[in-house]
């Protein structure tokens, strides 16, 4: 498994490796205590039945009442670290006898229920059973690992539509979200990606020391003109079908840091967004954004507000993306070397030493909130050490979980050197470490998304027709 160049031959040793330890009794076996095996296989019986009877209501009903996310414990981590691949054969099972059975009510084979009344089904599912997100966190030059997770993922055909990323991780999720699938391709390729950002080794180069003086803000422009088209979010998304999500933060006192995407800001560009996203404070200055008006021109978007590095305050905005999108079920990529201590695999597993791990990083965390409080008003009298006070607060407080981590094996990543430039070797390790890290992940993601997948799938499909729809439902009415 450690020696494989490609996801195929990872999986073929993965399932040798479950074979071989005797780990596929447990797959065969309903029995575990980590979910109700009894009430789903109860009710993979009963679809199997209805369905095989062509009782369409019956399914339908079968499959209204039944329905949401993690139903009886199904999603839980602990049936995914057992096997090397996949999880029990009865949860597989489950998850494609409802997918075979959506894809039975949206067929024309189902048309003794109105379409209206299966297409409000259909969205009443979406909603109830939510989607899923890939969040990118900050990365600086170590970018290249998230480009392995979207192009490990995006191979296997589980890439989610809903992306954030701050920082490098806004880069990356920008290349995927103004690029249609043909383009993304050819992109993705380590070697085509590495001479693109060779064309740039001069701008990373110009970090290697850590100096502040010496970042230009004009060479980070000139290569994202060339790596993101002068694209507003609204037209991102209508290319792809891809919800971009940008987090930004505010320079100023007193103001909110912001996720800029297709619903919340439209019009406003995305690579002025990146730019902002990824403005280090100390090596960029803040960055205005632009939008179009309603003359389909460009111009300022709060032109007096400036704004920097995303992941100083929102690196992984998940209750945003819950909020927009009703996403309730998160995969991230993570980066950042300084969070490695405290992020495990899944965030719900609980050995006894990652348990003691976690306990002892919330204790640190309140100690330092409890400090900074104690000495809020001396610190005030300083107001560079007050600022860097804040952006300390804000990182240390920020939730680095998700329900999904895709971490990389190789961890002692030097935090100064987030910057500097890397060679087209490095660059190329790293993405097959992203690549790496995301292929234990994607059998677990793939089971846990195939039903939100499908009915996007299938919603996707019966929005274009309905105008015809409707048409229909008035004809009947009449």
């Amino acid at each position: 498994m450690a020696e494989a160049r490609t996801y195929d031959e990872w999986k073929a040793a993965a399932k040798a490796h479950d074979k071989k330890s005797g780990v596929m009794q447990w797959i065969k076996s309903d029995e575990s205590k980590h979910f109700d095996y009894t009430s789903i296989r109860r009710r993979l019986r009963r679809l199997r039945r209805l369905r095989a009877k062509k009782d369409h209501a019956a399914v339908l009903f079968a499959l209204n009442e039944g329905l949401h996310g993690n139903i009886d414990g199904m999603g839980s981590s602990a049936l995914y670290g057992k096997a090397k691949f996949s999880t029990k054969k009865l949860i597989v099972d489950y998850v494609d006898e409802v997918v075979d059975a959506l894809e039975m009510l949206a067929s024309s084979e189902a048309d003794d229920i109105p379409m209206d009344e299966r297409l409000d089904f259909f969205r009443r599912a979406q909603h109830c059973y939510g989607c899923s997100a890939l969040m990118m966190s900050g990365a600086g030059s170590l970018l290249f690992f998230h480009i392995g997770v979207v192009k490990a993922l995006w191979l296997e055909g589980v890439l989610p539509g809903v992306l954030s990323g701050s920082s490098g991780g806004a880069v990356v999720g920008s290349l995927v979200g103004v690029h249609d699938d043909e383009d993304l391709e050819d992109m993705l390729k380590p070697e085509n990606l590495a001479q693109e950002m060779q064309r740039d080794e001069g701008l990373f180069r110009r970090f290697e020391a850590f100096r502040p003086e010496v970042a230009k803000t004009e060479d980070v422009q000139e290569a994202l003109n060339r790596l993101i088209p002068d694209v507003t979010f609204q037209e991102a998304f209508e290319l792809t079908g891809r919800h971009l999500n940008v987090s930004i933060a505010a320079a100023e006192k007193h103001q909110t840091s912001r996720l800029l995407n297709s619903i919340t800001t439209p019009n406003v560009y995305v690579r002025e967004a990146v730019m902002a996203s990824a403005a280090v404070p100390g090596f960029y200055p803040p960055v205005a954004l632009a939008a179009k008006n309603d003359q389909g021109q460009k111009q300022p978007y709060l032109p007096s507000r400036r704004w920097v590095d995303g992941s100083l305050s929102d690196d992984l905005p998940a209750k945003r993306l819950s909020r927009i999108y009703g996403v309730n079920h998160f995969i991230v990529s993570q980066i950042n070397p300084h969070i490695f201590p405290f992020v495990t695999d899944t965030k719900r597993k609980r050995d006894p030493i990652t348990t003691v791990k976690l306990a002892s990083g919330r204790i640190a965390r309140e100690w330092i909130n409890a400090s900074a409080s104690l000495f809020e008003r001396p610190l005030a009298w300083n107001p560079t050490i007050n600022k860097v006070t804040n952006v300390a607060l804000s990182i240390i407080n920020q939730d680095y979980f998700g329900d999904i981590n895709i971490l990389p094996d190789k961890r002692m990543f030097n935090p100064l050197k987030l910057l500097a430039h890397k060679s087209i070797e490095e660059i190329i390790e790293l993405i097959e470490m992203g690549e790496k890290g995301t292929w234990p992940k994607i059998e677990m993601i793939r089971v846990q998304t195939k039903i939100s997948r499908k009915l996007d799938e299938i919603l996707r499909g019966l929005d274009h027709q309905e105008p015809r729809l409707r048409s229909s439902v008035s004809r009947r009415a009449s």
